[in-house]
């Protein structure tokens, strides 16, 4: 009679542990993706490439070859959302970056050495005269890039006077650069210290953006610490406005997800109209990363610390065709090599 029982309590909770798990699969599978586009990338009319999590080996067997040469991720990111075309479709090709190691990863030793500083040799189209507040007094200059850069010779880039760069990554909650992967391992190998940054879509929650960028970006030994960049933008499709209380809640959300996963606390870049409306007087324990063409930003932004000043957008430099953004570093050569060391993972 005891033995009974106990098979009979055992087989109950099997059962009822069984329910559970496929209750959770189905209402995954149900959750509709947001339909929110940034304006900078089309809707696809075609299915996104996808698979279930824990899904039989049965089902890929036609994937077979495909599957064997992807190493192995345990991790439920290393897959796109549910399957939203049947059996019938294949699984993905390629992998976020975020989940490829570097190659040849720098020891941290070597990571924290000085690096060489090479001097500012870039030119402007549209040179502005800041007096005795001049960029150019300043001793580490680097760039920011993005698509429309192009193909870039980082050599090159690197002797002009571009010491460091931040990439242009991902933007709202399902845009990525499509030439993030490449400027971020040629950046890498022609020895630039670089980091991502994120162009903040308004009209996507906090938590979503975050994710996205973790799921692009890789957690990268002697990265620069990742950047937000938030800003009204009147060319986006999307018009909202949030309050400044909103803003700064969206933007909490968003940077504690990103300290808490790469473990560096992010840079915040801004535009004087969005820091006149939002930030100013807040966010004091960040850095700041400013942009400023006209003036010093000790004008533009009265009582601000900042980290980074971007003194041009109209930058010509050998490496790139076009135009590029140019920044400089708030310090000297040592005060720059002292902020890597204790900035770079």
């Amino acid at each position: 009679m005891r033995l009974s029982a106990v098979s009979t309590i055992l087989l109950a909770s099997l059962t009822i542990s069984g329910c559970a798990a496929r209750g959770e699969r189905e209402a995954a599978q149900t959750s509709a993706p947001s339909k929110e586009m940034t304006s900078s990338i089309a809707k696809s009319q075609t299915p996104t490439p996808s698979v279930e999590i824990g899904e039989t080996v049965s089902r890929v067997e036609r994937q077979q070859a495909l599957v064997t040469s992807l190493p192995a991720d345990p991790r439920p990111e290393a897959f796109l959302p549910s399957n939203q075309g049947g059996d019938e479709v294949p699984l993905p090709l390629q992998r976020p970056l975020a989940m490829l190691s570097p190659a040849n990863p720098m020891p941290r030793a070597m990571r924290q050495q000085p690096m060489q500083i090479y001097s500012h040799q870039f030119r402007d189209a549209k040179p502005i005269n800041f007096g005795t507040t001049s960029p150019r007094k300043l001793a580490v200059h680097g760039v920011d890039v993005s698509r429309w850069q192009g193909d870039i010779d980082w050599e090159t880039l690197r002797t002009q006077g571009a010491n460091f760069v931040y990439i242009k990554a991902t933007d709202g909650g399902d845009h990525l650069d499509p030439m993030f992967k490449k400027n971020w391992r040629a950046a890498q190998q022609a020895g630039l210290k670089h980091g991502a940054y994120h162009f903040f879509y308004w009209c996507r929650t906090a938590g979503e953006q975050a994710d996205w960028f973790i799921r692009n970006v890789p957690r990268e030994a002697g990265a620069l610490p990742p950047v937000i960049d938030v800003e009204w933008n009147g060319e986006s499709s999307c018009k909202r406005r949030p309050s400044r209380e909103q803003v700064l809640a969206k933007m909490q959300v968003f940077m504690d997800k990103l300290e808490k996963h790469y473990g560096q606390r992010p840079i915040v870049y801004t535009a004087p109209d969005f820091y006149r409306d939002n930030l100013r007087g807040e966010l004091l324990n960040y850095p700041f990363w400013l942009r400023s063409v006209a003036a010093h930003p000790s004008k533009v932004y009265p009582g601000r610390n900042w980290l980074f000043w971007q003194y041009s957008g109209s930058g010509v430099s050998h490496g790139v065709d076009g135009r590029i953004d140019l920044n400089a570093f708030h310090g000297s050569a040592e005060e720059w090599h002292n902020w890597v060391a204790s900035s770079v993972r």
